[in-house]
């Protein structure tokens, strides 16, 4: 293999539901270094998701990039889930919870948590800045996620626009909004400072040798998107982590009932959205269950059906109050029935989002840290019946990030050239013998989602 230039490798942190991942790619994308810092995702009630902010957002980018040990890359860019909030005193340091997505704290007096076409129930961000502004009025600012990683590395605190955008309507496009801003506590200088994606915004705190270039980076979904290689019209674009996301790419944008529609950055759209179906869900039922053998055969037609809302839905039901239920369990059922069974529910949301969609659905990209997980990954071609081409890269968004750092560096000149950045690892294959018994699974599981809409479940 050629030997790397470091002045070609760019880092992207990406931080995560239950983890900060980093990466060091070169100019071709491929990973030449990586990192993974753990860190705690609190549930403290049903209804509450939460990060320590100083340990998740502050303290895991710095440790990611030490693991790291590339201190002479070029640049550094961030990726972040949304919404995230939380209040920093003067030195940038958490003071309260960080606010995770779909957080009761997020929701308005008087509002609900119905799908309106756009990528987060109406208002959660807004929201996230009242609870936090009431809990600390005196706070040096109110950042989400990115913004306190920029702080600790960099000195900046500063977010992107599509970040930004999902606070709307303290964000209004043009800059925030000081009326909207103080019906909820805060000042605009309280607020991060706003930049597109791919920016330099600054340099590096702790660096030795020639100066680190802080870049913009973006919302760790969109980040997935540039490297995933998902832009032709059916392409299907799964984010296999603590979210599920499903995405498929359509030529002009519409609008379904219960599903988001979301430019992309080819001109394109993409149709679908985030379900809790994802690792929140299947960590949950390893936890619970027993380690199991992974040699234990599973009769195909003999697996129950889960409902795997156990904090709620998002897309399509947009339901924060419904719950988890499983269907059919007998005595002859053991722990890996039901971790299969668990495996297949998710699979089942990957399929209702499809045929939601009305889309031709041609092709199945797998990205995110659930890809290692290979059952998750057959049970999603098993119940699309589509082969799943599986990116060679689980870190995605961390990648993408590294993208925006070669474009602060003026060594690209647009998002789309990402692209080829895009490798397949593997594909699975949908099995014959599971895809039988499961249609009859799918129709058991759509009727109980229907009966729980109804209130009978």
């Amino acid at each position: 293999m050629t030997p790397v230039s470091r002045e070609e490798v760019t880092i992207g942190i990406d931080i995560g539901s239950t983890a900060v991942k980093a990466v060091a790619a070169d100019a071709d994308g491929r990973v030449v270094a990586r990192a993974r810092i753990p860190h705690e995702l609190r549930v403290p009630t049903p209804d509450r998701l939460e990060h320590n902010a100083d340990e998740a957002w502050r303290l895991g980018p710095l440790a990611a990039l030490e693991h790291l040990a590339w201190p002479d890359a070029s640049a550094v860019a961030v990726s972040a889930m949304v919404p995230s909030l939380t209040a920093v005193d003067s030195d940038g340091h958490p003071i309260t919870p960080g606010l995770l997505y779909g957080d009761s704290r997020g929701r308005g007096v008087g509002t609900d948590a119905q799908g309106t076409g756009g990528p987060l129930p109406p208002g959660e961000a807004a929201e996230f800045v009242r609870w936090t502004a009431a809990q600390a009025p005196d706070a040096a600012g109110y950042w989400p996620a990115p913004a306190v990683a920029n702080y600790a590395l960099a000195g900046e605190a500063v977010i992107d626009f599509p970040t930004a955008y999902t606070a709307l309507p303290l964000f209004d496009g043009g800059g925030w909004n000081a009326q909207a801003c103080a019906e909820r506590g805060a000042t605009v200088d309280q607020m991060p400072r706003v930049e597109a994606p791919g920016v330099a915004a600054g340099r590096l705190r702790a660096t030795a040798g020639r100066p680190v270039v802080l870049a913009v980076g973006a919302i760790d979904a969109l980040c997935e998107q540039m490297v995933a290689g998902a832009d032709d019209d059916g392409d299907v674009l799964v984010l296999c982590g603590t979210t599920l996301i499903v995405w498929v790419t359509i030529s002009e944008a519409r609008q379904v009932p219960g599903l988001w529609t979301i430019p992309t950055m080819t001109g394109k759209s993409q149709i679908g959205g985030a379900s809790n179906a994802g690792g929140l869900f299947l960590g949950w039922v390893d936890r619970v269950l027993r380690p199991g053998d992974p040699a234990t055969a599973v009769d195909p037609r003999r697996v129950p059906v889960w409902s795997p809302y156990l904090r709620g839905e998002r897309v399509p039901l947009h339901d924060p109050d419904r719950r988890g239920m499983l269907d059919a369990l007998d005595l002859t059922d053991d722990a890996a029935t039901l971790r299969r069974a668990a495996y297949e529910a998710s699979g089942f949301v990957v399929r209702q989002l499809i045929e939601l969609s009305g889309a031709n659905a041609s092709r199945i990209v797998a990205a995110g840290g659930g890809t290692r997980v290979e059952p998750w990954l057959r049970a999603i071609a098993d119940a699309t019946g589509r082969p799943v081409a599986v990116s060679a890269v689980a870190e995605g968004a961390a990648l993408g990030a590294a993208f925006l750092g070669r474009m602060a560096l003026g060594r690209e000149s647009s998002i789309t050239d990402a692209a080829r950045w895009a490798a397949t690892e593997r594909v699975v294959q949908p099995d014959p013998a599971w895809t039988g018994p499961m249609e009859e699974r799918y129709c058991r599981f759509l009727e109980l989602g229907a009966r729980q809409s109804r209130g009978l479940g």
